[in-house]
């Protein structure tokens, strides 16, 4: 209970300081630089990398770390995990500016798939990367973050809507614009002359573009009368990430390792910064002086696809196969799906009940109900873009797509064992 507190003091900040994809890699590389690990630039010539431990960010979005100071690449592969650093939400669109009954609204558009009615009637805030011209011509680059409450999507009055309660649909283009700020007289303010404010550097021309999304203010907490569970947005899956990377970080004496966390995953991974991109095979070929080597490398190699779990509701029980219900705070879960909408196979399965073994940790099965529908993770993509061997795993986890989630305080530490084992064995 202690080493599990300790560490989701780290993981809490993580997620409060993470609010978009841009932020998360951002707050990764923050740790890494504080590791001593080295930049690279896929634009850059490489040549022969020296061991050592390196990163490689794209889009400043989607990021790969390798831990390359120990261990020959052919000859004993690549211990790999991989998770996803964007998260289900609500961004604004290009031209999002309204103004209804004299208040100034946001136009959005739904990421993902969202479990809308949680967003209602909570402090968001706004964040993102912004694109701006400098006072020389220059195209500039910069992330900012609100940090304040600063809008609200209000519900309407039960009196107004007597079907709320009865399965009432939402309509995302008319009820989701947030409330932002009263608009008096002719106020012509735009989205581009408040970020123009937020950005640090003072040599702002104007804001020529933006990725933004809204985000609930409320911080990670630790919550239930015994503090047994942790509450956050973005779990999903800011938890694979930083699990991920203080595994890497923890392992000693680990052998060729990588971290791969990448965008667009809640949206299918088709991009060039997705696990369907070329980002990861690039970074890895790279490494090595031929084809044949990098065939052999990957033959040798495995990877740990690190998602969350749907961990039994109590008051849902029958969405879960009975016999494949994984419960909070009782270990990581593989996930299993007989139409590979998980990579996981009886051999990948056996070495990860192995390392649980190994680091005392136990573990969970699941597999969805034969009558529903199976999510899906970057496991398949991976394992089919590098021919290399995957499981499936994950933390389990309540109200996933919510902007609100619920996971036990105990798995993600649990899960950051059995991965620095994984990394160095």
């Amino acid at each position: 209970m202690a080493q599990a507190s300790e560490f989701n003091v780290g993981l809490f900040d993580f997620l409060d300081n993470s609010p978009t994809p841009f932020h998360a890699v951002a707050s990764m590389i923050a740790l890494l630089d504080a590791a001593g690990f080295k930049a690279l630039d896929e634009s850059d010539a490489w040549g022969e990398l020296a061991a050592g431990r390196y990163y490689v960010r794209r889009n400043d979005s989607s990021i790969v770390v390798l831990d390359l100071s120990a261990g020959d690449l052919v000859e004993h592969g690549l211990r790999m995990v991989g998770a996803h650093t964007d998260s289900p939400c609500l961004q604004v669109k290009p031209q999002p500016e309204k103004v209804s009954q004299s208040i100034w609204q946001l136009g959005v558009e739904v990421y993902g798939g969202v479990l809308l009615n949680p967003w209602f009637d909570r402090d968001l805030s706004l964040a993102g990367r912004v694109s701006y011209v400098d006072s020389d011509g220059i195209i500039r680059h910069a992330l900012v973050d609100f940090k304040r409450p600063i809008a609200v999507i209000s519900s309407l009055a039960i009196h107004l809507n007597r079907e709320a309660n009865k399965g009432y649909k939402i309509n995302p283009q008319t009820e989701l614009p947030p409330i932002l700020m009263q608009a008096l007289g002719k106020d012509e303010t735009t989205i581009r002359d408040l970020l123009a404010t937020e950005i640090a550097d003072s040599d702002v021309a104007h804001v020529l573009d933006y990725e933004l999304s809204f985000y609930d203010c409320q911080p990670a907490a630790t919550v239930g009368l015994k503090g047994e569970f942790i509450a956050s947005a973005r779990l999903d899956n800011l938890l694979g990430c930083y699990i991920g990377l203080k595994a890497l970080l923890e392992a000693d004496k680990a052998l060729p390792s990588v971290l791969v966390c990448t965008d667009h995953e809640e949206v299918g991974s088709q991009s060039a910064v997705g696990a369907q991109s070329t980002f990861l095979s690039d970074v890895l070929q790279r490494l090595c002086s031929s084809s044949e080597d990098y065939r052999r490398m990957m033959a040798r190699s495995m990877m740990v696809s690190t998602d969350n779990a749907h961990a039994i509701h109590p008051n849902y029980a029958d969405k879960h196969d009975a016999e494949h219900g994984p419960k909070m705070n009782a270990g990581p879960v593989i996930k299993k799906n007989a139409n590979q909408r998980y990579a996981t196979n009886s051999e990948t399965s056996a070495i990860f009940r192995q390392l649980c073994d190994e680091v005392n940790v136990p573990v969970q099965d699941f597999v969805v109900r034969s009558d529903m529908g199976c999510g899906s993770t970057i496991g398949p993509i991976m394992a089919s873009m590098l021919g290399v061997k995957t499981v499936d795993i994950g933390v389990p986890t309540l109200a996933m797509h919510s902007i609100r989630e619920l996971a036990g305080r105990d798995d993600a530490r649990m899960l950051a064992r059995v991965l620095t084992e994984f990394y160095q064995v």
